[in-house]
């Protein structure tokens, strides 16, 4: 992206030469552990700044110092340099090149100029100011020689896909920096590094002030802890192939559920009837297969875990935990309503298995406090699973799950606890 600083910008600073360490001594693009932000940069000094140079700034770019620093930590750039550089390609936010409007124009949310190269082409536009920032920052990063999957800009996509900077990267043998960046983005200006690195030197003032706006700084560093965390958590689709790699492993028709052996209400999803893929098991938990009975009565909570062989002391011990646990009688079994969308072709009440087809009973939770019953068939063995689901969030959650383990699955009833759901699995269920 080759284009002429703005005129207003050459004539101010025409009459000072470029030295050759002023490119020498602006920052690399990149953050390195020596190579970090000042901690004085911070959004709510930016802010200040920003205004003392455009008094009329539009109130809606007040967001703008704190997106550079979301965006740029969360890049890895050298975010208070690329916001100097916003100053610089803008005029301040006032788009404008002395007494005449720039061709960019301040709703194209456009802070570098991307795609504008003169002769009035006012080059790309974004949705937002976020959108906006990350284009610019994602620019540098290209500059700096990394390659970006799906760029936000054009422009910088079509830089990379063309090599545009290609021959000129391959001449460093060290990482490349703003004053590089400079000589290379406006080709011709002996200018527009000593710019940048003026803009630098007149924050020093704001950053021996204290912090006008602190909340803003701290907005961004909880963001920033926020998608730190959301990283390191495993997604669903991750946790499942984990536990179909340990099922592989084992080499048994008892797969175990994705964490630690729990009971069905602290169980995270984890029961699930396969789908069909005998190669790829999917972890999962049956409640009813025949099993010995343990000396001594069962603790409530393992109920549901561990079953009886006759279908009427399977139910009566289901109840008796719903009494032990302080639950009301189960209620008569209903159609789902709120999570009834999902695949909605169930009859108003749900049939048992014809004469002689099997059956199966399982669990799978998303931590909810309510429980679905999700009926499916798969090789022509009836599966009822009682799904745990969020309060506001059972269609989504149930259309996950169908989709996931469930094929062509339907919800046959919507229960306020899992326990009145097991109940009704159970006596549509029965076998061992």
């Amino acid at each position: 992206m080759q284009h002429k600083v703005a005129a207003l910008l050459v004539l101010a600073f025409v009459s000072i030469p470029l030295h050759p360490a002023a490119a020498a001594s602006l920052p690399d693009i990149k953050i390195s552990p020596s190579n970090t932000v000042p901690e004085c940069v911070t959004p709510g000094r930016m802010l200040a700044f920003l205004k003392s140079r455009n008094a009329d700034l539009n109130p809606r770019f007040e967001s703008v110092p704190s997106e550079y620093m979301r965006q740029g930590e969360l890049l890895g750039v050298r975010w208070d340099f690329a916001f100097y550089q916003m100053i610089l390609e803008t005029g301040s936010l006032s788009y404008r090149r002395g007494n005449r409007s720039s061709d960019v124009k301040p709703s194209q949310n456009n802070f570098a100029g991307l795609g504008a190269i003169g002769g009035g082409e006012p080059g790309e536009s974004f949705k937002d100011i976020p959108t906006g920032v990350r284009a610019h920052l994602e620019h540098l990063l290209l500059y700096s020689g990394e390659k970006l999957e799906n760029p936000t800009a054009d422009r910088t996509r079509k830089v990379q896909e063309w090599g545009v900077l290609t021959k000129w990267q391959a001449r460093f043998t060290r990482p490349i920096n703003f004053g590089d960046l400079a000589a290379q983005w406006a080709p011709g200006s002996n200018s527009y590094a000593r710019m940048l690195d003026g803009i630098a030197e007149r924050f020093v003032e704001f950053c021996e002030q204290p912090d006008p706006r602190p909340e803003l700084a701290e907005a961004v560093r909880r963001d920033l802890r926020l998608a730190a965390a959301r990283a390191q958590q495993p997604s669903g689709a991750e946790l499942a192939r984990r536990a179909i790699e340990a099922g592989r492993a084992e080499k048994n028709e008892r797969p175990s559920a994705l964490g630690a052996q729990q009971t069905p209400a602290q169980r995270p999803l984890a029961a699930a009837p396969p789908t069909g893929d005998k190669a790829s098991p999917v972890p999962f938990k049956v409640l009813n297969p025949p099993v010995p009975e343990a000396d001594g009565p069962a603790p409530a909570a393992a109920v549901a875990d561990k079953v009886a062989t006759a279908p009427k002391e399977r139910e009566g011990k289901a109840r008796t935990a719903a009494q032990k646990s302080g639950a009301a009688e189960p209620p008569a079994f209903q159609v789902a309503s709120a999570a009834g969308a999902a695949k909605q072709a169930a009859p108003a009440q749900a049939a048992p298995p014809a004469a002689g087809q099997k059956c199966r009973v399982w669990t799978a939770s998303y931590g909810g406090q309510k429980a679905l019953i999700i009926r499916s068939v798969i090789d022509k063995v009836v599966n009822y699973t009682v799904l745990d689901v969020n309060d506001g969030a059972e269609k989504r959650e149930a259309d996950a799950f169908i989709a996931a383990y469930a094929k062509d699955g339907t919800i046959t009833g919507e229960f306020p606890s899992q326990t009145q759901a097991l109940d009704k699995a159970f006596e549509l269920c029965p076998e061992g």
